[in-house]
């Protein structure tokens, strides 16, 4: 064996194909040549024998039922009912008499293919299943056998027209109706076909295929529609056995010479091919690293193609990880472009056509003022869909994580409907109200609040637009049979009709009609809202119906946190109202913004200093110490406001720093709030949130200064 150690595998496996197969080819040649052709000729003349029985049978099988319509479609009494319609008359002499047919339905239609009556078995649930198509070809043809597919299985319909009973071929009158026979080939009619063919009789189902071998004859009948289409097969089965003396005595020699030739190329195979290419299968198939090491043991070109696979291997690890930032990373941009273009121009059109009407100096000043409030309302409607376009695209691109904490569900839910309740307009006459749970959940609830509230205020805000008068609740349930939460919004609005209901959580969803004409919005709440219920792992449903109100329910798990919480006591403290007198440093770079800010902190007489990035805010800072607060821009040049605020903390800890930014989702917020800012304001800038900020910032600052001087006190 070692002067064969040398030869390459592909010689091997000549080698030992070409020994072997000389000694077993000339012994099995003949004996296949002469046993092949006695089986096939043998099998054939069966086959087809078998095949003509079979037909004949099931053609047998089906005379009686075509008897039994042409006899009951040439009956005078049949033609005056498709007629009269007389029910007493079908049930006397025709449903009395449906056990006599053997079928499972009969069905009497007229000739505008209406169903007139009909008697069905309890196997057949379906209801109507003759298709208008083949009452029309029936009309023509006066008598029709046929397959359908309904969902109790396959059944075979017989149908006829109805004539007088002087009209035995059916030419010298038109059809008074049609009359339908049917019935289910189920287990009883397999059976029945069983006893007459003396076989085994089945419906072959979709994508099975007859198991061949020579101890069974298979015989497959098509069963064809009223199109001539294939519906399903009835296979027959019969019992053949081939039995040949001689064959079985040459087939014993051969066996005995193909196990001494299997034994020795299942060793040799084994180890110079089979191995190898099983590690090569587990490589490819899992990129198993032991598999590719024991490849590389393995002298030759396995071993080589073994290199192979570790260098394609670490490859391949390098690109999965680049292809993923990469789509990642296309994923958002791409959904976020998608969705930009959507409906952004309406409040853009506003905007820009009133402000150029603001430019005329003959404009009364009422309609000066209204054009202000257009273009306002408008802008802060551009806001909203920018903040729910990015917001589905983080969670088309998964970058959104729950972030789960312990929350007092019954003061989150008052809570909410003291800050909802006063943005109700008031035009609108609406009782708003908080629906009491009957067993409040006295632990804390582990839940993402922020995505919890959003969720609510989504819905909330959803009824309010669409309810103008009536009333608005909302509360939750506990349902311990399957440990959730259930949430319900409920108004008595305009509700949703039944084509919009289908499809209210598809994004940029908005219900087209004449009543909801004047509804705003990109359509993308209630599909944030679904998509926060999914991450939270719950669901959400909703019931409606046009004209009375709409309910909406979702439910997350029930998880409680089992740890005990103290109450925290709150003590209030009144100080005075910042003076005015306060010096704001302002770090922006954009020269509007900066003016924008600076004229809203004019209106209280502040005085303003400004730096244009974040290094000068820093030096500004180190050299003037008497800077009561800084507005601080999150993203500026030379050095952000993120880096410039990190130093500016390390000098002064007790300054105040609000940022700035255009970033508004709630991760963004916690993050900022998290390096230490005293406080957090998105753009666009609104005076008011900004008069609140710096109260509450002030207030805050001069309570630590009182604490500082009684403690030097």
């Amino acid at each position: 064996m070692k002067k064969y150690g040398n030869i390459n595998t592909y010689y091997k496996l000549l080698l030992l194909i070409s020994a072997t197969s000389l000694f077993f080819l000339l012994l099995y040649v003949s004996l296949y040549l002469y046993t092949i052709q006695e089986e096939k000729q043998f099998y054939k003349s069966t086959y087809n024998q078998y095949k003509n029985e079979v037909n004949s049978l099931f053609k047998l099988n089906s005379e009686t039922a075509t008897a039994t319509i042409i006899d009951v479609t040439f009956w005078d009494e049949l033609v005056k009912y498709t007629k009269t319609r007389d029910k007493n008359w079908y049930n006397k002499s025709v449903a009395s008499q449906f056990e006599t047919y053997n079928m499972d339905y009969i069905g009497v239609y007229d000739l505008n293919n209406n169903l007139i009556s009909k008697t069905v078995s309890s196997k057949i649930k379906t209801n109507d299943f003759i298709q208008k198509e083949v009452m029309s070809q029936l009309y023509k043809s006066k008598i029709t056998r046929f397959y359908l597919r309904i969902p109790e299985g396959i059944v075979e319909v017989f149908g006829a027209t109805i004539h007088p009973s002087d009209d035995p071929k059916k030419t010298k009158s038109n059809p008074s109706g049609y009359f339908f026979m049917v019935r289910l080939l189920d287990k009883q009619f397999l059976e029945n076909l069983n006893l007459i063919s003396s076989s085994k009789t089945s419906l072959k189902n979709e994508n099975q295929t007859n198991a061949s071998g020579e101890d069974v004859v298979n015989v497959d009948l098509d069963l064809k529609d009223y199109k001539n289409n294939v519906v399903s097969q009835l296979t027959f089965k019969r019992v053949f056995n081939l039995n040949f003396k001689n064959t079985k005595e040459i087939l014993f020699v051969v066996i005995l010479a193909s196990l001494f030739n299997i034994i020795i190329c299942l060793y040799f195979t084994k180890r110079w091919v089979y191995n190898p290419l099983k590690l090569i299968t587990s490589i490819l198939e899992t990129g198993s690293l032991f598999a590719i090491g024991s490849l590389k043991r393995i002298k030759g070109e396995f071993g080589y193609i073994g290199n192979l696979f570790e260098e394609n291997s670490n490859q391949r690890t390098q690109l999965e990880i680049s292809k993923h930032k990469a789509e990642e990373s296309d994923k958002l941009k791409s959904s976020f472009l998608a969705n930009l273009s959507h409906e952004i121009r309406t409040p853009m059109n506003a905007i820009v056509g009133f402000s150029d009407l603001l430019n005329n100096p003959d404009l009364e000043e009422n309609d000066k003022a209204e054009y202000l409030r257009i273009i306002n309302r408008s802008g802060t409607n551009l806001v909203s869909i920018i903040e729910d376009l990015i917001e589905m695209s983080k969670i088309d691109a998964l970058q959104i994580k729950p972030k789960y904490k312990g929350i007092n569900l019954n003061k989150c839910i008052h809570e909410l409907y003291e800050t909802i309740k006063v943005t109700i307009p008031k035009e609108k006459q609406i009782n708003f109200f908080v629906i009491e749970c009957a067993h409040p959940i006295e632990k804390y609830l582990i839940t993402d609040v922020v995505k919890l509230k959003q969720i609510l205020v989504n819905l909330i805000a959803n009824a309010i637009k669409f309810t103008d008068r009536g009333s608005i609740s909302f509360g939750y349930e506990i349902n311990e049979s399957d440990g959730t939460v259930v949430f319900t919004v409920k108004d008595t609005g305009r509700g949703i009709d039944e084509k919009n209901l289908k499809a209210i959580f598809d994004r940029f969803l908005r219900v087209e009609d004449h009543f909801h004409a004047e509804s705003n919005g990109l359509g993308l709440g209630l599909a944030i809202s679904k998509a926060y219920i999914e991450m939270l792992g719950g669901s959400i449903s909703v019931k409606s119906s046009f004209g009375n109100g709409s309910t909406f329910t979702f439910k997350i798990p029930l998880v409680l946190d089992e740890s005990e919480r103290k109450s925290k006591t709150k003590t209030n403290a009144c100080f005075q109202r910042n003076s005015g007198n306060e010096t704001i440093l302002v770090a922006e770079d954009d020269n509007i913004n900066f003016l924008l800010l600076k004229k809203i902190l004019e209106l209280r007489n502040y005085t303003i200093i400004r730096a244009n990035n974040g290094q000068e805010a820093v030096d500004i800072c180190a050299v003037n110490k008497n800077i009561d607060l800084v507005f601080m821009d999150v993203k500026m040049p030379v050095m952000n406001g993120l880096d410039a605020f990190a130093i500016i903390k390390k000098t002064n800890p007790d300054l105040i720093v609000i940022a700035q930014t255009a970033y508004s989702s709630a991760e963004d917020k916690e993050m900022i709030l998290n390096l230490g800012f005293k406080n957090y304001i998105t753009k666009p800038l609104k005076r008011e949130k900004i008069f609140e900020l710096l109260d509450e910032s002030f207030v805050v600052n001069n309570k630590n200064k009182h604490k500082t001087e009684a403690a030097g006190l």
